[in-house]
């Protein structure tokens, strides 16, 4: 559950970044 809410963090910071996770890749 840990690894998950990290994870939703970190891709809402980058969706505010606008970036993508291919992108991030």
């Amino acid at each position: 559950d840990g690894k998950i809410f990290v994870l939703d963090v970190a891709q809402a910071v980058r969706v505010r970044t606008g970036e993508t996770n291919e992108d991030a890749v």
